[in-house]
């Protein structure tokens, strides 16, 4: 019904009056989640989702969880320099952390008065590039957080950062009537906010920037992104979050997924490099080597894999964002990449524990063989003495008692009979050996190293007779 839609669209387009900027840092290392009992804030208490609560409840164990949120004083946060041209009216400061401990600092901030979108540019390119200059009071942001967690390695930057713009007042009129209808081309202060005022210029067209059309009316709302900026205009603040969650959760999959690529180059490493020359170094570095690429494939399933479909929140307003950015950041491509390198590094393991087995098993088979041969050979040669033994101590008439044992003319016949049968034994033995092992390599044998007989010539069929 036109009425139901009409009343829809309203529940999640709104007007801002001040401009909303939301910055999600990677952290490098991990922190760990607070365990059961403990202090913990759940992002659908953090934030207002709207109808978008009931979601991300029944997806709460996958969630990342806040382990900090402070509300900071506009003089207490400082920033860099070309990012004090806005006046920032307040802030809030979020840790947030996912199940497997993979760390993202959020820093939401509210501004007053206009925000043209020179000056958002600016404050974006400061923020980005100059975040370690960041203070929160007398101190740098990330020492201070450090501090007040308790934690026991201090916390550092990664490499990614994403920032969401929610223009407000006139940047958002300005931004909603601006914008031409070619789906590659951006208005200027939308490219420049997009870009961080590093590709000025009047529709030019960005490459890397991407409309999303499913979330574009022309007048009402607008999402445009690139790899580090999206400006999100004329939505609802549940809208606003849900994207921000979207954003969250991509920029801590393609952290992990970083980190991810990096340890497997340190398994393979391990793998040519480990020094293992004795069955039990081997089995160590097997274990080693198994135990990395566990936690490769559980990074891998529980923090990228659980963000990049849109269980958690499906929705079309926040799927389509969600699907034009991971696009963009290239989190499908690097996930089938990774998980590849991972399978062949559990094959190299697997190929690895193999040849050890057959190793032992081989080492293993000629301890056997030592030790049959071993008994053989003592049998062999117990068996004559002990025959010639009974011969000479049974009190018999071909035994005189004044003839020493060692008289071959007395005695050679006895001596003849007991060693000739296993003489025999054991050249019948040697000869059948012999012909086994000729057998075996007969069979081993490349049936293209054999000569190759000469092919039949076969008589051209004569031609009948009158032709």
């Amino acid at each position: 019904m036109p009425g139901t839609a009409d009343r829809e669209a309203v529940l999640d387009s709104a007007v801002r009056e001040r401009t909303r900027v939301l910055v999600l840092f990677g952290l490098a290392g991990r922190v760990a989640p607070p365990g059961p009992g403990a202090s913990g804030h759940r992002l659908v208490d953090a934030f207002d989702f709207g109808r978008f609560t009931q979601h991300l409840r029944s997806g709460e164990p996958l969630l990342p969880v806040a382990v900090l949120i402070e509300s900071v004083a506009p003089g207490e946060l400082r920033l860099p320099e070309r990012a004090r041209g806005l006046a920032l009216t307040g802030a809030r400061i979020l840790l947030v952390t996912t199940p497997r401990g993979d760390a993202t600092l959020l820093l939401d901030c509210d501004f007053a008065d206009e925000t043209p979108a020179d000056a958002v540019a600016s404050w974006l390119a400061g923020t980005c590039f100059d975040r370690h200059a960041i203070h929160l009071g007398a101190r740098p942001l990330l020492d201070a957080l450090t501090d007040r967690l308790g934690l026991s390695e201090p916390l550092a930057f990664g490499q990614n950062v994403h920032q969401l713009v929610f223009p407000g007042g006139r940047l958002r009129e300005e931004l909603l009537h601006a914008q031409n209808t070619d789906e590659t081309l951006l208005a200027e202060p939308l490219g420049e906010m997009i870009y961080r005022g590093r590709l000025p210029g009047p529709a030019a067209a960005h490459p890397g920037a991407a409309r999303v059309p499913h979330l574009h009316h022309h007048g009402v709302t607008l999402t445009a992104h690139g790899r580090g900026v999206s400006v999100q205009t004329g939505w609802a603040p549940h809208v606003e979050n849900g994207l921000a969650v979207v954003a969250l959760c991509m920029v801590s999959a393609l952290s992990v997924l970083q980190r991810t690529r990096l340890a497997a180059f340190d398994v393979m490493r391990a793998n040519e490099q480990a020094p293992a020359h004795s069955p039990a170094e081997i089995r160590t570095l097997i274990s080693r080597l198994s135990a990395g690429v566990n936690e490769l494939q559980l990074d891998l399933a529980f923090g990228v894999e659980a963000y990049v479909d849109s269980l958690l929140i499906p929705e079309m307003v926040t799927e389509g964002f969600q699907s034009s950015l991971r696009d963009t950041l290239g989190v499908r491509d690097s996930l089938d990449n990774s998980a590849r390198m991972v399978e062949r590094l559990t094959s190299v393991i697997n190929a690895r524990s193999a040849a050890l087995d057959a190793a032992l098993a081989e080492r293993a088979e000629r301890r056997d063989r030592t030790v049959s041969g071993l008994v053989a050979a003592a049998t062999l040669i117990a068996l004559p003495p002990t025959l010639l033994l009974a011969f000479f101590g049974v009190n018999g008439t071909n035994v005189d008692d004044h003839r020493s044992i060692f008289d071959l003319r007395e005695y050679g016949t006895a001596y003849v009979v007991a060693w000739l049968p296993f003489v025999a034994l054991v050249l019948i033995g040697w000869v059948l050996l012999r012909r086994a092992a000729r057998r075996s390599r007969t069979l081993l044998t490349d049936p293209g190293d054999a000569p190759a007989r000469a092919p039949a010539v076969v008589p051209a069929p004569r031609p009948p007779s009158g032709s």
